[in-house]
């Protein structure tokens, strides 16, 4: 006799988090619509999306749409903690979670039902357990793949559960819209809506070969594959990223270069002393700008041999920031990103006959300072008397 051993994955993802931080901790928020950031929507509570606000909307636009909403600065070391909180609820559900944000993860609860119950059982008692615990509601999709649950999770949005039970993936996955599929932006979308390719199901008949025609092969190899719900990753612990990187929100204000360039500065010097706590070392630096037409460019460079010294990575970024001087200029830029990737496994780095150590030196000296009492208390001087914006991590890709 043959068994089926099928497959349970959870995708849990708390709702519209730091809106929903803001209103935990403020009781007058609740119900209200709320905007968290600083010049750009960072998180919109749903009472201001179903307003149409979106991010990463600029405030006076999103304030258009929505007259009453209350804009809050982001709190992110509140975030930070209420993202610990959840993460150790899921690890008390099962040891095997991987973290793909601040605010959502997978969970494989397979092999968990003669312990746990269902599936579906599991995953109700973890939402009680963040609401009773850290007063934030979260949604759960349940489905025998990673990609699955995470359209579940989409679509029971909010504050919901939603199971794709074993039989019925297709019939659940193939009415959906093309958007659905992941890597499916406006562009793709378009080139697939021109070709009357309207929903999940559409892209599944049309055939891999078709697709391939219509967006290349790695694409089309890859929507074919989600359209018949072929996803053979597994949920990982003990995953390491491959990049680390900080972002900052600057408003939709016109802001002078130097302003940008001290923006960036300091970006650096909160990426750099997380690679050097993690004992991670890196060899390409990427610049990321958002513009206020809300286009977007990424510049990479990649250094000869990995480092996790602020001096070397920061000449670089600042090298990338002023080869796009005349984009930025021209554009006007409301959020700029640092991140280094190819990272080493265990942060060591080549010694060179002709490094100077003086910079190892004072990054460990700095380092050591910031530890004991702060973060804020070492600043560069670029930076006095100029209100950034906040810092967001940026998650590996």
């Amino acid at each position: 006799m043959f068994y089926i051993r099928w497959v349970a994955i959870l995708h849990a993802d708390l709702d519209a988090f730091y809106a929903s931080v803001e209103q935990r901790d403020d009781p007058g928020l609740r119900g209200r619509p709320v905007l968290v950031g600083m010049g750009v929507v960072l998180a919109a509570s749903y009472e201001a999306k179903a307003l149409g606000v979106r991010t990463p909307m600029g405030v006076s636009q999103a304030r258009a749409l929505c007259r009453d909403a209350v804009v809050v600065p982001p709190r992110m070391s509140a975030y930070s903690a209420a993202s610990k909180a959840v993460f150790e609820i899921f690890r008390e559900t099962t040891p095997i979670v991987e973290g793909i944000s601040i605010d959502e993860a997978f969970l494989d609860v397979t092999g968990l039902r003669k312990i746990s119950g269902t599936p579906r059982e599991i995953a109700g008692r973890l939402r009680l357990s963040v609401r009773d615990r850290v007063g934030l509601p979260i949604t759960v999709g349940i489905a025998d793949t990673k990609f699955l649950a995470k359209v579940a999770s989409a679509v029971g949005k909010p504050d919901g559960l939603l199971e794709v039970p074993p039989g019925q993936e297709l019939a659940f996955l193939h009415p959906l819209p093309v958007e659905r599929l992941w890597g499916v932006g406006p562009v793709t979308s378009g080139k697939l809506r021109d070709r009357r390719i309207h929903t999940v199901g559409d892209v599944a008949r049309i055939g891999e070969a078709a697709l391939v025609s219509i967006l290349g092969g790695h694409a089309g190899r890859h929507l074919h594959a989600l359209a018949h719900n072929r996803d053979p990753r597994r949920v990982r612990t003990n995953h390491r990223r491959g990049s680390m990187g900080a972002q900052s929100a600057l408003g939709r204000r016109q802001r002078p270069f130097t302003e940008i360039e001290a923006t960036l500065a300091a970006l650096v010097d909160r990426v750099t002393k997380r690679m050097r706590g993690a004992h991670r070392s890196g060899r390409t630096v990427t610049l990321r700008l958002r513009f206020d037409d809300f286009g977007r460019a990424t510049r990479s460079r990649s250094l000869l041999k990995a480092t996790n010294q602020t001096r070397t990575i920061l000449d670089t970024a600042r090298l990338l920031l002023a080869e796009n001087r005349p984009l930025i200029e021209t554009r006007g830029l409301t959020l700029v990103g640092v991140a280094v990737s190819n990272l080493d496994g265990e942060g060591n780095v080549q010694p060179s006959l002709f490094d100077e150590m003086a910079g190892d030196r004072l990054d460990d000296a700095m380092d050591a300072v910031r530890d004991r009492f702060g973060s804020a208390l070492l600043t560069r001087a670029a930076s006095l008397g100029r209100e950034l914006g906040p810092s967001v991590p940026i998650l590996p890709d």
